[in-house]
């Protein structure tokens, strides 16, 4: 395991669980979850999963703009879809894909190299990397 030098550190509590309530130490976050219909809960609010896939997109685009080098990503759109599902030993855990819309690279070869770039630098694909399927591909 890399040990890092910590620059920033983002405190949430959770009470309740998938059922409960979040809340970040600033305040800046604060509602309620809920387990999303789909997996038998009620849904209406958001959940793990949605939360993870806008945590990714995010550091994923930050990751892009790291490696983009002039290349103009104003319009650049980054999707991240969070799948929860079973496991074969009868867990659950999650997979992730990822779409990047690049215009400004150019072709989908060169924008399939900047996501492939990005991927080797985000922080999330670091440590998603070996412990979950994670897929990343540039769509037109």
């Amino acid at each position: 395991m890399k040990k890092i030098t910590i620059d920033y550190t983002a405190t949430a509590v959770n009470t309740g669980g998938r059922k409960g309530h979040v809340k970040t130490d600033d305040g800046q976050l604060d509602f309620d979850v809920a387990m999303p219909k789909e997996i038998g809960g009620p849904g209406g609010k958001t959940n793990p999963e949605q939360l993870f896939a806008a945590g990714y997109a995010a550091c994923f685009g930050g990751a892009l703009g790291a490696v983009a080098k002039g290349v103009k990503l104003d319009d650049a759109e980054i999707t991240v879809k969070a799948h929860l599902g079973k496991t074969d030993n009868g867990g659950f855990g999650l997979a992730v894909d990822i779409h990047c819309k690049i215009p400004g690279a150019g072709s989908l070869e060169e924008a399939q190299k900047l996501v492939d770039a990005a991927h080797q630098v985000c922080p999330y694909s670091k440590a998603t990397r070996g412990n979950i399927e994670v897929n990343v591909k540039a769509v037109e």
